[in-house]
């Protein structure tokens, strides 16, 4: 792709500030729209590149660069940290006791400031509108709502297609597309079950909350291995299981915290009136009082990538890094909030894995066998991408994808 050579000639000299930008917002992380040091400074560099700047929805920032007639392009990086302590030893370290960018949006920051930066400066290599999201608290599932709430569809111009990445620990230098689901939909779910409080050594006064909620979870099993069909892909997790305060008391209620992963929104919507039902029928078999409750949190939407979109960027990779630097990605179980920005405009998009495991410690981890063991995931304390390659290549990425629709 000529045009992303014109654009991308300034990279060396644009990745000089970058990794120090990334030392800097990898020091300083914030935790889920709280983000106001990391917005400022990204309101401050996009404004410096000559981007149209505002806030939506309190964290969020957006860019546009407006350059003649054309297609429309939305990228967005995610902004957040996460509550974990570092371990990784790292001489730029995060600063912030508890806090920690465990999960690569630091990266996602500044590959994408840094594509608006070339893109801003390789205007005579492309035409139409360039717009930068840089969306607030997606570990909580509340960022893209909260812009999408604050009418983020009538600020900006609508795109034409939506794009966004993640870092993964996979080898660095890598890009990873598939067409369809690549991130899981996620629900996280409390439910309440009621019983009658007695004293442990009388029974048959109560009714049972403990052993109700046993039942349940075991019950709940049976969604998956039993309802669900062989080949379909669904996760219904009992995270914690809470009730009582003393072993001579039988409690008035329980808790139970559940997490449901899908592919599909009918499973998804399946699986959760299984649930229901298994916990009401279960309640009624034991006699309780009360209705048990039911409250939903921290739902994040089903990611599933455009098949056209993603054929035409994954083409623009492959020509640009070479067919050996892009893979099939598998879809991932993990959870985004990213399909709801392009929801709420009714386009198209794709979501791609970039590699951020040293490539010699990732092949050797590979050959041993032992990738689960020796490469950190995301969320860990350890986690630690490779600054190089994996900076250029998210960069890259970003300027290549939104010049397969630009490009002059």
């Amino acid at each position: 792709m000529a045009n992303a050579k014109s654009v991308l000639g300034s990279l060396d000299q644009e990745l000089v500030w970058q990794r120090e930008l990334y030392k800097d917002l990898h020091r300083h992380p914030e935790l889920s729209l709280q983000e106001e040091r990391t917005a400022g400074r990204i309101e401050q560099e996009l404004s410096g590149f000559g981007y149209n700047v505002q806030r939506i929805g309190g964290t969020g920032v957006v860019g546009v660069l407006a350059n003649g007639p054309g297609s429309t392009v939305l990228a967005r990086a995610d902004t957040d940290a996460l509550p974990v302590t570092e371990a990784t030893g790292l001489d730029y370290a995060s600063t912030v006791e508890g806090v920690m960018h465990a999960c690569g949006h630091d990266m996602h920051i500044v590959s994408l400031l840094g594509a608006a930066k070339l893109m801003a400066g390789g205007r005579d290599a492309w035409s139409g509108t360039y717009v930068a999201l840089f969306q607030p608290a997606e570990e909580t599932a509340a960022g893209s709502r909260a812009m999408v709430d604050d009418g983020l569809a009538d600020k900006v111009p609508r795109p034409d297609v939506a794009f966004a990445q993640h870092v993964m620990p996979k080898e660095a230098g890598m890009i990873g597309t598939t067409a369809g689901p690549v991130l899981s939909a996620g629900d996280s779910l409390k439910i309440t079950v009621f019983g009658r409080g007695a004293h442990g050594s009388m029974p048959h006064l109560a009714v049972d909350p403990v052993v109700l909620a046993a039942s349940i979870v075991l019950r709940l099993q049976t969604i998956v291995s039993r309802e669900t069909q062989p080949g379909e892909f669904a996760v219904v997790t009992v995270g914690a299981s809470n009730a009582g305060t003393k072993s001579n008391i039988i409690p008035d209620r329980a808790e139970l915290l559940l997490n449901l992963r899908t592919y599909d929104e009918a499973l998804r919507k399946r699986i959760m009136a299984s649930i229901e039902r298994i916990v009401k029928g279960e309640c009624a078999a034991a006699g309780s009082p009360r209705e048990p409750e039911f409250e939903y949190y921290d739902q994040f939407p089903l990611t599933s990538n455009d098949a056209d979109t993603t054929q035409r960027v994954t083409a623009a990779f492959t020509e640009h890094f070479g067919a050996d630097a892009v893979f099939h990605a598998d879809p991932v179980t993990a959870s985004e909030d990213f399909s709801r920005i392009p929801a709420a405009f009714g386009v198209p998009y794709t979501y791609w894995i970039v590699g951020s495991v040293p490539p010699e410690a990732y092949r050797r981890a590979v050959e041993n066998g032992t990738v689960s063991q020796d490469i950190p995931a995301n969320h860990s304390p350890f986690f630690a991408p490779a600054i190089d390659p994996t900076l250029g290549t998210a960069t890259q990425a970003q300027v290549v994808a939104a010049l397969s629709y630009l490009s002059k």
